[in-house]
This record gives structure tokens, sequence and C-alpha cells, in this order.
């Protein structure tokens, strides 16, 4: 059963990043931020947790506000860091741990949070920033990755509460999860800082101290202020601590600060602090099947779920079907499909499957029938058509079957 060992809060500056890249860990004006890592890089080191859960916010880089999700999870099997217009930063990709993140959305969908899913995006500073300071990483990481960003960019953000709860059902998921795992949530952003407008520079340092007391002693205090309460408290960006409270929240009841450090140099006062649960609270039994909303589906037949393994599974296969919604791209596919597939980076079995036309093996194989029917089109083929095909009968025999067969 997965366990929750700790919890570490960390500011996600972009330039702790770029200090580090720079080499400049023993820079007077940047020691004592990386020298307050230290305690926390070596609790890891002793610990040797499998998968970091990270509650983070992406800064416009892998997710824009044309579709900009109040909550998403990452389930990729690894993820890249971003290019954010200085080029990619000088780290290994990070493995992520698909089957846990499934487990974890499967509950939390089953528990009422609306997740919005992705795959193959790229983590930005609101991640690596702070990683790279608590994890070795050549000539790879020493675990995995669980990436869930929360929207602290565009406003109506998520309450402090909903944050909490939210790292709630994080905590019942992990703890409901049945393979040995050691996890540790990390919540990211602040403290007190604002980088917009004429009050650009604002810090508060005694209230940050009140701030890191309170997650500790009273977060049910935290929970009930507003996002104005916590600007004008800590500034307009210093909102972002509600990802802190999503990390109490997978924190069991009463916990213990080992180590808290915070040093301001600039705009932005970094901290980073260690927690970890008291002895002795209750975990949950793990599940048989983590998306009860399911239970039984297996016993249908004919009938093939699209879900979250499925869909990591053959992202790819589904992506060379979407892409039939650009034509330079279906013109590819009508003139040399060989030359679509190597494009494509599609395996063996997927390409056969394509080749062969096997609808209902593409089903069987994880595609979702929205994007296969892109792929159709191309081919001239109608849907009725492909239906048929997966019933094993002709049009003819399909359409006799149907109430109004002269509606074709």
């Amino acid at each position: 059963m997965a366990t929750i060992i700790g919890g570490i809060g960390t500011s996600h500056v972009p330039t702790i990043g770029l200090a580090y890249d720079k080499k400049r860990q023993n820079d007077p004006a940047w020691a004592p931020l990386f020298e307050g890592y230290k305690p926390v890089a070596k609790w890891l080191e002793e610990k040797k947790p499998d998968v970091l859960v990270f509650f983070y916010n992406d800064h416009a880089n892998s997710f824009f506000f044309d579709c900009y999700p109040t909550f998403s999870i990452g389930v990729s099997p690894e993820f890249d860091m971003a290019d954010e217009g200085a080029g990619r930063r000088p780290l290994p990709n990070i493995k992520g741990h698909a089957k846990l993140a499934e487990h974890v959305v499967n509950r939390l969908v089953n528990e009422e949070f609306d997740m919005a899913v992705f795959q193959d995006r790229p983590l930005d500073h609101g991640c690596n920033s702070p990683l790279a300071l608590l994890w070795p990483h050549a000539p790879a990481w020493p675990g995995a990755i669980l990436p869930i960003a929360i929207n602290v960019l565009q406003h109506p953000l998520p309450t402090a509460a909903r944050c909490y709860k939210l790292g709630q059902a994080v905590r019942r998921a992990i703890e409901s999860y049945p393979e040995d795992l050691k996890v540790v949530v990390v919540g990211t952003g602040g403290l007190s800082h604002q980088i917009h407008g004429e009050r650009t520079g604002f810090n508060d340092t005694d209230w940050d101290e009140e701030f890191l007391r309170l997650f500790v002693e009273h977060p049910d205090y935290l929970n009930g202020l507003t996002h104005a309460d916590l600007i004008r408290l800590g500034g307009a960006e210093s909102a972002e601590v509600i990802m802190w409270m999503a990390m109490r929240g997978a924190l069991a009841g009463k916990i213990r600060c080992l180590h808290q450090n915070h040093y301001l140099a600039t705009t932005t006062n970094m901290a980073v602090a260690l927690y970890e649960p008291e002895a002795g609270q209750p975990q949950e039994p793990p599940l048989a099947h983590s998306n009860t909303q399911l239970l039984g589906v297996d016993e249908i037949p004919g009938t093939y779920a699209f879900d979250i393994g499925h869909s990591v599974k053959a992202l790819g296969l589904n992506r060379f079907f979407w892409r039939h919604r650009e034509p330079a791209f279906r013109e590819l596919v009508r003139r040399d499909l060989e030359a679509a597939f190597d494009e494509s980076g599609l395996g063996e079995e997927e390409k056969a499957l394509v080749r062969s036309r096997d609808w209902l093996g593409l089903i069987r194989y994880g595609v979702s029938f929205f994007v296969l029917e892109k792929f159709a089109r191309v081919q001239r083929m109608s849907n009725l058509e492909v239906y048929a095909s997966m019933r094993g009968e002709s049009l003819d025999a399909f359409l006799r079957t149907r109430r109004v067969p002269e509606s074709a």
C-alpha cells in the first residue's frame, strides 16, 4: 500500500533555476537560498521516496488561456522540461508514474473533482525550478513525478479550502493504491510577492512567518482566507500559496515542521519547508477497483471503455488519427502512408492495425472512435461502414438491423 511519508513546501521562482544552472550556489547573493534546501535534499536522500506528487502551476508554457484548466493531472510515463523562451534547461527528462496517476485520477473523479488529464506536456519552472535542488539528476532522476497543475494565473482561482480538499482526496487516492510506494507531496509557490502593476515589489516577511506558523497549527484559518485577503497580505502573486494548501491537505491531521528557510533577495520571499505527518494517522484500505463507476463494464459484451490506461498506451496512435484534421497530414497519408507512420513514430503492431483497416482491433488496442472516424473519412468510408465492420457484417446487413435503414 502506498504511503505519504512527508511534505515539502517550496517556492518555484524561475531565477532559482537560472542561478542553479549558472552554478551560483556559493555566490554570497544566492548561498542563503541554496543552503536552505540542503536539509530537505538530505532528508529525501535518506528516505528515498519513489514518487514526488507536485502541486504546481504552469506559467502559460504548456497550457494557454484558450483552454486553461482549474485542476489537471499529468499521466505520461515521462515528462520533458519546457523551453520558456530562453532555451530548454539542461536537465534530463523525468519519469512519470502512469499507473499511480491513473489510479489517482479515477479516485479524484469518483470523488467529484473534475480533473483535466494531460500527456506529453513539458513541465515548466513551476516544477523544475525547485526540483533540481531537491533531487540529484545525473545521469537520471532517482524517482518519478506525478504533476498536478492548479490554476493560479487566471481568476477565478480555486479557493484555498478547495485546494485543501483536493489534497485530502489525493491522500485518500494514494493510500488506497495497492502497490508499496513511498510518496512525498510537494506544494509550490510564494511566498510574498507581486510582479505586476504599481505594487510590483511588494513583500511582507512578517506575514510570511505567520503563514508558515498557521500552515502547521491552524490550516483551517488559512482555508478561510479569500484570494483578496491573500493578495492584500502577501501581494497579488502570493495567492499561489493555495498550492501549499493542497499539499497540507494531503498530510493527514497534525504535522511537524522539520526544517524551514526563507530568503528575500529581490522580488519574492523564496521559501522551503519540510514536514512530516504525526505518527499513527489512519490509512485508507486498498480498493479492488479504483473507478467504481466502471465496475461490471467488462461483463458487457462487445464494449471497450476508453480509459486513461488505454489513452496512455495508444497516445501516438490516437494522435496519428487526430492529425487527420490537418490538410497537409491528410495528404501525406493519402500519398505515402509509410512516411506518415514514420513521422508519427508508430510501432509495428500499430502500423499493422492501420494497414489492415482493422477497425475493431484498433478499438481494442485503445483508440478512441472519435479520432478513428477522422481516418475513416480520409479512407472514403462512412461511420456506418465502420460500425458494420466492427460487427463483422456488410453494410447492408448492418442497415437491416436499423429502425429506419433509408436514413443512411
